[in-house]
């Protein structure tokens, strides 16, 4: 603390300030980093809920004293104890959902409920339960489903029950298929409506799935499906990277409508028969002359002659029926007209005695076989005018274009990167101050304290009271050369008469001209010297 002390009081006001502001950047820092390395990193625990359904959840959260933050609409939570908090919330029915089903009929009682308020609580029931279901899909945020229906009113005719459903899809819009899905469950819930009437409609892409829509990349969408499946097959025998597919998918563009009826003669059958049968007699008696005779009682009539006549007829009638034959067909746009396919297979590469690779096409036999599954795969049917051509060749190497995506130490580890380097620059920052700021200011320059000279060999106790080292004064009077030893080796030097120095004696004697003789000597340890009188006067000042 002494030399603390001695160091502060031998600072000007400049560094002092530059101390004091070093000192407080660095412990700063050091809290920056104490406090980033005891705040947890926050994950998402939810987003997107009504402000009644979100102000439950923080207030469960307060209750269990987790640390949260809540960030515009979505609430956020220690990344560690997510996934145990969603399910702990999930006991407790948070969050809660908005949308009321099938409960809304236990609050209604017998007495004062009428039937109108009764159909009402059923169909915003129904509507809650259809909406619960659509959210369970987790392409699907929100949805509200709306029910227009006939009621229980017996007079009221020639009304069809109708639905639409508003959704807002997580990722982006849902595909066709999956609001096609959507119809089905809302009309299937609902007795006596049609999918047909019931619509769907996404806050990002409108309608979805009208009856007028058609889909206008169905024939590029089917040609990729083709050419993937038949990539699929062919890469299993060349492997992956040696064959190349295309696909060209001609298909019908226009409604066709053919009705048409056959009749076949040749073809008769009996439905029903009729037999008329007839029969006639006749009789007819001669015709005699009128005589005297004739007109007696007991006279002869002579001459009259008798004759009869019998006839038969049958009639029979047959109805037949002639064979018909009555078709209607029905040709909608998207109706395949023609396929036409192209294979490229790359060939194989073979070694040589000599080591050389050479290329080598596929065989005929392997090639024929290929083009017999790659025809099955996509329903091929030369009737209909389809085309496939299967070729061998050699593919061209081509160069990866950028670096292969790797993961990264930080991606198995499971780090979140932008802590570390948020620490990773204040470190730094502490660190800079701490050398370059603090450490040359507190610690002096180089050769800034004098050094300890070196200590006089033992003397007898008759020289104890001495000087044993330079003083940096100069005496005026007669000076034992023997008794300087740091500034000279007469005990050593075989030259020395009568303990004098040589050099010296040589001098004048003249006190400057002996000290320059010694400056001349000992320059570093004059140097030195001179020094500690400079600092002295500073201090003193």
């Amino acid at each position: 603390m002494q030399q603390l002390a001695t160091l502060w009081t031998a600072l000007d006001t400049r560094r002092r300030i530059i101390v004091g502001l070093a000192t407080v950047a660095v412990f700063a820092a050091v809290l920056a980093l104490a406090r980033m390395a005891s705040t947890p990193s926050m994950a998402l625990l939810y987003s997107g809920l009504e402000n009644g359904a979100a102000g439950d959840v923080v207030a469960a959260l307060e209750q269990r004293g987790v640390a949260h933050e809540v960030r515009g609409g979505a609430i956020f939570v220690d990344a560690a104890r997510r996934d145990a908090l969603r399910m702990t919330l999930a006991t407790e029915g948070l969050p809660a959902n908005t949308a009321q089903g099938y409960e809304l009929l236990d609050g209604l009682s017998g007495f004062g409920t009428t039937s109108q308020m009764f159909d009402a609580a059923y169909w915003r029931a129904k509507e809650g339960e259809l909406a619960r279901t659509i959210v369970a899909h987790p392409a699907i945020s929100s949805a509200r489903v709306h029910i227009a229906t006939t009621g229980s009113n017996p007079f009221q005719r020639d009304v069809q029950a109708s639905a639409s459903v508003m959704i807002t899809s997580s990722p982006g819009a849902i595909t066709p298929v999956h609001a096609r899905a959507l119809k089905f469950l809302v009309a299937s819930a609902i007795a006596g409506l049609a999918p047909e009437d019931v619509s769907i409609i996404d806050s990002a892409s409108g309608l979805i799935g009208g009856a007028e829509d058609v889909p206008v990349h169905a024939p590029d969408d089917r040609a990729e499906a083709m050419r993937k499946r038949i990539e699929r097959l062919l890469e299993a025998r060349v492997g992956p990277g040696n064959v190349v597919v295309e696909v060209s998918v001609d298909t019908v563009t226009r409604a066709e409508s053919l009705r048409e009826r056959r009749v076949d003669p040749e073809s008769r059958v009996a439905i029903s028969t009729e037999t008329e049968e007839r029969s006639d007699t006749a009789q007819d008696e001669g015709d005699g002359g009128v005589t005297v005779a004739s007109n007696l009682p007991d006279g002869d009539a002579g001459g009259s002659e008798t004759s009869q006549s019998q006839s038969t007829q049958t009639r029979e009638r047959v109805n037949y029926e002639v064979s018909e034959t009555e078709r209607e067909v029905v040709m909608q746009p998207g109706a395949i007209k023609r396929l036409t396919i192209a294979v490229l297979v790359n060939g194989t590469v073979v070694t040589g005695p000599d080591g050389t690779d050479s290329f080598q096409p596929r065989p005929d036999d392997e090639l024929s076989a290929l083009r017999d599954l790659a025809a099955s795969a996509v329903g091929y049917d030369e009737t209909r005018g389809d085309v496939i051509t299967i070729k061998t060749m050699e593919f061209e190497p081509v160069a990866p274009q950028g670096t292969s995506a790797e993961p990264s130490i930080f991606d198995t580890l499971s780090l979140d990167v932008m802590s570390l380097v948020q620490a990773a620059v204040l470190a730094v920052v502490a660190l800079v101050l701490g050398l370059f700021v603090v450490r040359p200011v507190l610690l002096r320059p180089k050769g800034f304290a004098p050094p300890q000279l070196t200590p006089p060999a033992p003397r007898p106790s008759s020289e104890q009271n001495s000087t044993e080292a330079l003083t940096g004064e100069i005496e005026t009077g007669d000076m034992d050369p023997a008794r300087l030893s740091i500034v000279s080796q007469a005990s050593g030097d075989p030259d020395m008469s009568n303990g004098a120095l040589t050099p010296l004696s040589r001098q004048p004697n003249d006190p400057v001209e002996r000290l320059r003789a010694m400056i001349g000597e000992r320059q570093e340890e004059t140097v030195e010297i001179l020094r500690s009188w400079l600092e002295g006067e500073e201090e003193n000042a």
